[in-house]
C-alpha cells in the first residue's frame, strides 16, 4: 500500500470531513468531462467514508426485557 491510503484509513472523522469537502470544490471547478467525473466520485467516496466513521446512536426507547 502506498502512504496516502494507510493514513486515510487512521484519520479521525473531522480530517475525512474536511478532506470530502475540498475533493467536491475541486472537483466543481473542473471542467465538465472524464476528470470532473472522476473527481466527483472521489469526493463521493470520501464523504462516505466520512459517513460511516460517525458516531453511532443506539435506538431510542425503552431497552430491552431481559
Amino acid at each position: 500500500m502506498t502512504q496516502d491510503k494507510q493514513n486515510t484509513k487512521h484519520q479521525p472523522h473531522h480530517d475525512l470531513d474536511a478532506d470530502a469537502l475540498m475533493a467536491l470544490e475541486q472537483a466543481r471547478n473542473l471542467k465538465p468531462g472524464l476528470e470532473r467525473a472522476e473527481a466527483m466520485k472521489r469526493a463521493g467516496s470520501l464523504r462516505h467514508a466520512a459517513d460511516s466513521h460517525g458516531l453511532t446512536f443506539p435506538k431510542r426507547g425503552r431497552p430491552k426485557k431481559t
